[in-house]
């Protein structure tokens, strides 16, 4: 039997190195994949870099995107293929939401809820920033994610937290 097909969000964030280009090449990852087609990436944004004890100034500012992928992938599987994508780009982990060249999370699959020790889906924390609602928006505006309600709410309470990257050429 096949694996059934999930539409699913999947957020980047960067902010080592040269952001945009390692956003880029990783949704091209993303979207070879096998059972994966990329159905939309979100234009980039720019926030400042969030950790335990709250926003750092002093830490290089993140460009974020969100792609809508659809696959047959299972959620662990994807998770794995998404942390070899990271780690490819040259991802570290010595610190809980340390600085990084390319961050990879599910935050959202069609039908899914579940808790491991590795995964949550939908993402726990995913619907109060910014830098993955606005652009979830741009991706998905009619979404609809309970117990959060609507993306389109969401993102307009939470777009003045960020601003549109312009890619300079």
């Amino acid at each position: 039997m096949d694996a059934p097909r999930r539409n699913a969000i999947i957020a980047f964030g960067s902010n080592l190195g040269d952001r945009a280009a390692t956003i880029k090449q990783a949704a091209n990852e993303v979207a070879d994949l096998g059972g994966t087609v990329l159905l939309k990436l979100s234009p980039l944004y720019e926030s400042a870099a969030v950790k335990p004890e709250g926003v750092d100034l002093d830490a290089p500012e993140y460009l974020n995107a969100v792609a809508l992928i659809n696959t047959d992938l299972p959620p662990e599987a994807l998770l794995t293929e998404l942390n070899g994508i990271e780690q490819d780009h040259g991802r570290e982990r010595h610190e809980r939401w340390g600085d990084r060249t390319l961050d990879l999370d599910i935050i959202w699959m069609d039908g899914v809820q579940m808790e491991t020790e590795h995964l949550t889906i939908p993402h726990p924390r995913a619907f109060e920033r910014s830098f993955v609602v606005v652009p979830w928006h741009d991706v998905q505006p009619t979404a609809v994610v309970e117990p959060h309600g609507a993306i389109s709410a969401l993102a307009e309470q939470l777009s003045h937290e960020l601003h549109r990257y312009e890619v300079s050429s």
